[in-house]
């Protein structure tokens, strides 16, 4: 239970970012739902969808892998992050204040928000890519690093800035603008998929008339379980299932969605996220797939993917309209958690204009195509990186009292740098990185074991650090 007072009304801004959200401000249901729908809805799915193809993986592989990867992803929100979230109800940086102290919490925050900051770069990109179908400029391609024209830069800087500006408004304002795209969004995603396969159909000349037959054209023609593309990893069942579940490890693992569920009224709202998981990361992954699997049957050597064209294809402008709104609907909530990061450096700071700023930040990146056509890698890094302080808040908020040890420690004792909780960060990341750099682990998967690692380090160094406790607050 939580025994914080709850302050009838904010004092440092409508966020509520260094105080928990008091019950007048609380959200409903339907606004998580919105949210999730359209975040998770995105265009990002048009770059992540074809992922499967390229990596050679089957039906079977596909469809077991993200049922059961993205239910491991809607628990690890309802079970690891919400219910801290709604019994604190603080910002995930605040959270991180009171355990690790206000030096570490500030190197947390600057990689947190540079983070989130070329993700929501990447999520500009994929919109500007149907804005060049659009107004018919050049844009880059799959080994561009850099923008290759003019209208490319002009493109992503008006995005960029119309999403700061809906971002800087606050959640309740992320949370309208999704509600009001999602219903559309799915809509159009849930054509696409239809589109590709009636274009399957007419181009093979394949009758389907029953999930059987489904079924056979799926593994015939769409996920055919071959070799993967040139310079691409062969996906399994168990690629497809840890990718699914860790895509946003940050968000519930990594515990980011602190800051989005403090306006919960019952932890149980987390199973909002199954909005985005099952519609976006199972409907809309598997549609883009289609698309692209039938772009490669129309031709092998186009191997491209731009979301835009894509879109195009199957759906004219109502399409590149979906890429549009569905960047934006991903990249509001992302700047709006950096932003939130990046105040939490100078709580007095404006958190309005520092989010301006963090949307300014992550319109220059998105000008830089690397980002976005390099999205699966970074995904997958950017989650580990922020993983072991999800284990380091889960462990201080259920277990570490169990051990006759003290939560909150830096507020308790005043210190800047709790060690316990830096080097617990620090070790897994190493141990993480040894496992990819030597070892050949790829990435996917040394994220579970690494969540292990880091809570017990953290234990095991709090039982030794926090010996300082009692000689701090006598003093």
């Amino acid at each position: 239970m939580n025994t914080e007072k709850q302050p009838q009304q904010s004092q440092t801004g409508s966020e509520f970012e260094r105080e928990p959200v008091p019950k007048s401000a609380l959200l409903g249901f339907k606004s998580f739902i919105g949210m999730y729908a359209g975040e998770h809805c995105a265009g990002t799915e048009l770059m992540i969808g074809p992922l499967f193809v390229a990596a050679g993986v089957s039906a079977f592989d596909l469809v077991a892998g993200l049922l059961l990867g993205n239910a491991l992803a809607v628990f690890s929100w309802m079970l690891l992050c919400a219910p801290i979230a709604t019994r604190r109800r603080l910002t995930l940086y605040y959270h991180l204040e009171k355990i690790c102290g206000r030096k570490l919490v500030t190197l947390y925050n600057l990689a947190n928000g540079m983070m989130f900051c070329f993700l929501a770069g990447a999520m500009v990109t994929v919109s500007a890519t149907a804005v060049g179908v659009w107004f018919k400029f050049k844009m880059p391609g799959l080994n561009d690093l850099y923008p290759n024209s003019i209208g490319w830069v002009v493109a992503v800087a008006v995005v960029g800035g119309l999403i700061a500006i809906v971002a800087a408004y606050g959640y309740k304002t992320v949370a309208k603008f999704a509600n009001i795209a999602a219903p559309w969004m799915v809509l159009v995603f849930l054509a696409f998929g239809f589109v590709g396969l009636r274009q399957f159909i007419n181009e093979t000349g394949a009758e389907v008339k029953s999930l059987g037959d489904f079924w056979t054209l799926a593994n015939t023609h769409i996920w055919k379980g071959g070799a993967p593309l040139e310079g691409q990893v062969k996906f399994t069942f168990w690629h497809v299932m840890f990718f699914s579940w860790f895509c946003n490890m940050a968000m519930h693992i990594g515990m980011s969605d602190l800051s989005v569920f403090r306006f919960a009224r019952k932890s149980w709202y987390a199973i909002a996220s199954s909005a985005g998981m099952y519609v976006g990361h199972f409907m809309a992954w598997i549609s883009a797939s289609i698309l692209y699997a039938y772009q490669l049957h129309l031709n092998p050597a186009d191997t491209d993917v731009l979301p835009g064209p894509l879109a195009y294809r199957a759906a004219g402008l109502v399409g590149l309209l979906c890429v549009i709104i569905a960047g934006w609907t991903t990249a509001n909530p992302t700047i709006y958690r950096a932003g939130l990061a990046f105040q939490a450096l100078s709580p007095k700071s404006s958190r309005f204009k520092v989010t301006l700023i963090t949307g300014a930040i992550a319109t220059i990146a998105g000008m830089f195509p690397a980002i976005a056509m390099k999205l699966l890698d970074f995904v997958a890094l950017y989650g580990l990186v922020l993983m072991p302080m999800g284990a380091v808040i889960f462990v201080d908020f259920w277990i570490i009292r169990k051990f006759g040890l003290q939560s909150y420690y830096a507020e308790l004792s005043g210190k800047t740098f709790n060690w316990a909780a830096g080097l617990a960060w620090f070790v897994t990341l190493a141990i993480a990185w040894v496992l990819v750099k030597f070892a050949g682990v790829q990435i996917f998967f040394v994220s579970l074991p690494g969540w292990f690692v880091a809570a017990l380090l953290y234990i095991v160094l709090s039982k030794i650090y926090q010996k300082k406790l009692r000689p701090v607050a006598a003093e």
